[in-house]
């Protein structure tokens, strides 16, 4: 699709010119596949849909799936599969395709992490990890969330509608990089002045004592990944339960957690 195709493309950018490995930490993977944990994965074929360049591959490796496979649609393929090939793991595959037409063989996990909201339709790429899951298999997609993000919505969306338009290393250094400083000051200020029970209303506070706890530099490229996406879509959680009704969603299988106040986690199983 044209559109997801600007937008991988765009990202790419972001993806592309990071250092070598994983842009996340082994925690911050564990907590993005919660309730998902080691025992789920290891043995079993798993698919990524939406890859980037494999910083939660990277991470994968370390629970001995017996497959992997990511999808993207852009060329941070090309990063993906350098940072694949310095863990050690052999049996991978990366592919460049649109993870919404995307038909492989079937596999035990499906997931999609930071993705879906991005996408011209997000529902079809939720229906891709129904349809590339086994029978019995499992799924798991994170979103952010329409409930908590105002202040996002009402400020950086506007910006990012311009950004996103810019060359992306004025974007990056000349944009995303003060914006970060300004949330980096606001985030560890927070993170001080926990204990006052009146700053547990301020916007993003859950978000912001889980940011506060990494470097600058996480900052800075989590507003420039923002900042360079021509589209995000914030997703409610009457969404997120109408995905779970789908037909090939295994009854009394599914979950949905409310994640440091502003995104969803939510999976289940395939019929």
């Amino acid at each position: 699709m044209k559109d997801d195709q600007t937008t991988a493309e765009a990202f790419a950018k972001s993806w592309t010119h990071l250092p070598t490995g994983s842009i996340y930490t082994f925690e911050q993977f564990e907590d993005w596949f919660a309730p998902i944990t080691q025992k789920d994965i290891e043995g079993k074929s798993v698919l990524e849909l939406g890859c980037g360049n494999g910083s939660l591959l990277v991470h994968l490796t370390k629970w001995n799936p017996s497959q992997i496979t990511g999808v993207d649609l852009g060329p941070s393929t090309e990063a993906a599969l350098k940072n694949m090939r310095q863990t050690g793991y052999r049996n991978y595959s990366i592919i460049r395709a649109d993870l919404t037409e995307f038909s492989g063989s079937t596999f035990d996990v499906v997931y999609s992490i930071g993705v879906l909201h991005h996408l011209k339709h997000p529902t079809k790429g939720f229906e891709s990890l129904i349809a590339n899951a086994k029978p019995g298999g499992r799924f798991h997609c994170w979103v952010y969330a329409r409930e908590g993000n105002d202040i996002i919505i009402r400020i950086v969306d506007p910006i990012r509608r311009i950004t996103s338009r810019l060359p992306w290393i004025l974007t990056k250094y000349l944009i995303a990089a003060p914006l970060a400083a300004l949330y980096f000051v606001y985030a560890k200020s927070l993170q001080k002045m926990r204990a006052i029970k009146s700053l547990h209303q301020a916007p993003l506070f859950e978000y912001s004592l889980w940011i506060a706890q990494r470097p600058f530099s996480f900052f800075h490229h989590v507003a420039f990944d923002q900042l360079v996406a021509p589209r995000t879509a914030y997703i409610d959680k009457p969404t997120v339960q109408s995905w779970l009704t789908h037909p090939g969603v295994a009854p009394e299988s599914s979950y949905i957690v409310f994640r440091n106040g502003n995104s969803w986690k939510f999976g289940g199983r395939v019929r």
